[in-house]
């Protein structure tokens, strides 16, 4: 399940949303993530749903391995819906389980939590699948070099968040392979007492370390084999240019905003 992780995966298809400038998309990601905390009733949320499906059509990214990359992080929507149906006392009882009684306002809660939840994974994931590494360095560099008068490594930076995000579905690759190879070597991490857990997890966590520094160590030595001398006085292959499309979409994320203000229970 771990390797299915979408977060940090490219994929080369040809889509109006991997046509954009990679800054343009970066800025629509920080939008939306303010944008879906103003959906608070049935409709705004139906305006926000509405949005995350149009988006992902237009990725024109394969619908069976979206769904199958989000299947992990649906454990937590569904934790995160029993949490606030269980525990949030308002509306009518529905019924009652367990010495718990379930209000309508609780179940109302856990679906739009969940939705919100849902939503900021699907279009953070977008920004990852649909901008390569190189465009996503370029659109983080661009934005941090007016910090560089204040002494900030802007490139250094930029290539830094790059890194660690491409590098998230390759540790939990990982992190899988571990995990099945220290299974068949008779690990059991779901069964014992609490110190005999935590002595069995240490079978994974360690050798997760060490491969993490191993990686990292072989990407130092490639880059300094290359030789990567930081961002001062290199220059670019493909330079990034912002186009009329760009300034659409940027428009429209912000058409989205308004609607969901507009729909907004004061």
């Amino acid at each position: 399940m771990l390797q299915n992780i979408v977060i940090g995966q490219y994929i080369p298809v040809d889509s109006p949303l991997h046509r954009l400038d990679s800054r343009a998309k970066i800025l629509c990601l920080l939008a939306l993530a303010v944008i879906v905390f103003l959906a608070n009733e049935f409709w705004s949320y139906t305006a926000l749903v509405t949005t995350v499906i149009l988006f992902v059509v237009l990725s024109r990214v394969p619908l069976k391995f979206f769904l199958k990359g989000l299947l992990p992080i649906f454990i937590l929507i569904i934790f995160t819906f029993f949490l606030h149906a269980f525990f949030t006392n308002e509306g009518a009882v529905l019924f009652s389980v367990l010495g718990f009684s379930v209000y309508s306002g609780g179940i109302e809660q856990g679906v739009y939590i969940s939705v919100r939840i849902g939503s900021l994974v699907v279009f953070a994931s977008l920004l990852t699948l649909t901008t390569t590494p190189i465009d996503l360095t370029d659109g983080f560099e661009s934005f941090l070099r007016p910090f560089k008068r204040f002494g900030l490594p802007a490139h250094e930076m930029a290539l830094m968040m790059s890194i660690s995000i491409r590098l998230i579905p390759t540790l939990l690759l990982e992190a899988d392979r571990i995990l099945k190879a220290q299974a068949a070597r008779g690990a059991d991490f779901a069964k014992g007492s609490l110190r005999t857990r935590l002595e069995t997890l240490t079978a994974f966590i360690i050798p997760l370390f060490v491969r993490s520094f191993k990686r990292a160590e072989d990407m130092a030595t490639a880059m300094d084999a290359r030789g990567y001398r930081g961002g001062e006085g290199r220059t670019k292959l493909r330079v990034l240019k912002w186009r009329a499309r760009d300034t659409i979409a940027c428009i429209i994320v912000a058409g989205v905003g308004v609607v969901l203000a507009l729909l907004r229970d004061f």
